[in-house]
């Protein structure tokens, strides 16, 4: 396991009356390093904890219907937990900022200008997730903002030429909003030397049930009616499908359990959403009924996709198949050899960017 940091921008704790926001301290990397714990709390009770560790979101606390407040999210209390061997083992990315490239590409193979270059492979015969040590395993530059309106984290990192071999040094910024309006806005920004890949999301598993059940009776929308069809590998095949009235259809609110167990390993599919010109738009609302909770998202990526984590790992009988729900804004996976879908391409005097919002409402 490697941690692989920047100098940190350590900030004293600070506080405003109306919107608030600290810092502790999370733990140790195997060589030393400090890693901190940013805890942003709006006035309407809504708390968001964010570790400058691959800048994970380890948990976030609502009140339901009843008022009793629960984390709605996976994640660990500590940073050994992050790091230990049984989590990393069969890695489900709780809560991470995932790049350079989330999701997956075809064999690792990357051609760019001309040039090929070959990525790590880490999901059966495919490059997943920025590869062996990608953003989610590296420590993150943070600095403190306070507004009246928001609090937030703004977390930075230089992804040197030939990281995980990908190409042009990429300096990255992700910023973290917490508002008084319970949104939890994130940012992205990029900018390269050469041209290079990205693409970026944040890996949260969602369980507005508190952890208490599997997601099964969690109601899911998806705004939109179409899906990029996989091979077995989870690979695009390049073709769109049409899927009103099938298994894959979440136009139509429906529970997440309903039609799962005709897929032998659930949910794991990208979800185009016809957001061709970069303006925020509806993506889709995870709801539940007993307790009252939602999440909405809204995003300007051109696609949504659903986890429904049939790979999550039981640890010390916690968490195990089905016990959240990703929502991960983003490109289609594989684009880079896909000429057809949108671009995750960034050339030198280009500045990437990209932002989705989640809405916490209690009904």
């Amino acid at each position: 396991m490697v941690c692989i940091s920047l100098h940190p921008d350590f900030q004293n704790n600070t506080k405003t009356q109306l919107m608030n926001i600290k810092k502790e301290i999370f733990g140790q990397c195997p060589k030393g390093e400090k890693v901190f714990l940013y805890t942003l709390v709006n006035p309407n009770g809504i708390s968001v904890k964010i570790t400058n560790y691959g800048a994970i979101i380890t948990d976030i606390e609502m009140a339901d219907k009843k008022g009793t407040k629960e984390n709605i999210v996976l994640g660990f209390k500590t940073l050994e937990e992050y790091l230990s061997a049984d989590y990393l083992a069969n890695y489900p990315y709780f809560g991470a900022v995932c790049g350079r490239y989330c999701n997956r590409i075809a064999g690792g193979k990357l051609s760019i200008e001309g040039i090929n270059y070959q990525l790590f492979i880490n999901n059966g015969p495919n490059h997943l997730h920025g590869g062996e040590t990608g953003f989610d395993k590296v420590i993150w530059s943070p600095k403190t903002i306070e507004k009246p309106d928001f609090v937030g984290l703004e977390l930075k990192y230089r992804s040197v030429h030939l990281e995980e071999n990908y190409p042009g040094n990429l300096d990255v910024s992700i910023l973290y909003k917490l508002t008084h309006k319970n949104e939890l806005q994130i940012e992205y920004k990029a900018v390269t030397d050469r041209t290079t890949v990205v693409n970026l999301t944040n890996h949260t598993y969602f369980n507005l049930n508190g952890g208490n059940d599997n997601v099964f009776n969690h109601q899911l929308q998806i705004n939109s009616k179409k899906r990029t069809v996989n091979d077995s590998n989870l690979i695009p095949t390049g073709e769109i499908e049409e899927v009103t009235n099938s298994v894959f259809d979440f136009s139509v609110t429906k529970p997440i359990g309903k039609d799962i167990g005709s897929l032998p390993d659930g949910y794991d599919l990208n979800y185009p959403l016809d957001n061709t010109n970069k303006k925020m738009m509806f993506a889709g609302k995870l709801s539940e009924v007993p307790t009252g909770r939602s999440v909405s998202v809204f995003t300007d990526e051109p696609g949504i996709q659903i986890y429904t984590g049939y790979y999550i790992p039981s640890l010390g009988n916690r968490f195990g198949r089905y016990s959240g729900l990703a929502l991960e804004t983003q490109h289609y996976p594989d684009s880079p050899n896909h000429p057809e879908f949108p671009t995750t391409l960034l050339h030198p005097g280009e500045t990437y960017k990209s932002k989705t919002i989640y809405l916490f409402e209690t009904h």
